[in-house]
């Protein structure tokens, strides 16, 4: 079993962030996550992730940016997302494990931009918006190919901001060692937040099973 969450506050030049710590039992990883521009750690798919993977080793460090802590509404520039996420990271680095570099939405092209720089094992993006809604024309694709490291994108059958199909060519299949540019799970019938109508026929913890088993089974496959 995992420990009780233990929070911790850090300061950046981008303000004052908040790492809520869910810690495994005998950890050989860090999977640091963030929010989106429109919501916080308490997102169904980070509140899963939290939940499921201490038990395979994985220590969660559930990440809220500065403008969050201080009760914004809106999220800034992501030049100041990524100065945030800058200045977390000796903190997220602190306990002398690997660490992978995540997070939804927002949070997911943040971690994309900086892993590289940070020196991140690798990267999880969880509903990474690949363009605005019915904007395809206006893609983020070289945000997710730049990454430069092992990258698993999990993504809503149809999630407005990018279904699946839509990404780039060349995924690498979760069966395969991620070594390439990057791997490719998808949720069924999940939308952007990974909510699924009831007409699908699979519940919230059906669909949440299915996102952490990918994530999970792409993490063992890191080594």
């Amino acid at each position: 079993m995992s420990r009780q969450p233990r929070t911790q506050n850090v300061t950046t030049d981008a303000g004052e962030a908040r790492i809520t710590w869910v810690t495994s039992p005998a950890p050989r990883l860090v999977l640091a996550v963030s929010h989106g521009a429109g919501g916080g750690i308490e997102a169904r798919d980070l509140k899963a992730l939290a939940a499921a993977l201490p038990g395979h080793g994985v220590t969660v460090a559930l990440v809220e940016q500065p403008w969050r802590v201080a009760g914004k509404k809106v999220a800034p520039a992501p030049k100041t997302l990524d100065t945030g996420w800058r200045g977390l990271w000796p903190a997220l680095a602190a306990p002398g494990l690997p660490v992978v570099s995540g997070g939804r939405s927002a949070g997911a092209r943040v971690a994309c931009r900086t892993a590289t720089e940070l020196g991140a094992a690798a990267v999880l993006a969880l509903s990474f918006p690949l363009h605005p809604p019915g904007k395809p024309e206006k893609s983020r694709a070289d945000e997710l190919l730049g990454a430069g490291v092992p990258t698993l994108v999990v993504q809503g059958g149809n999630d407005p901001f990018g279904r699946p199909d839509e990404f780039p060519p060349g995924p690498y299949a979760l069966a395969e060692v991620p070594h390439g540019p990057y791997a490719l799970a998808e949720v069924p019938h999940g939308d952007h937040g990974f909510a699924v109508p009831k007409r699908s026929g699979v519940t919230e913890e059906q669909t949440m099973r299915v996102l952490t088993d990918a994530v999970a089974g792409w993490i063992a496959s890191l080594g």
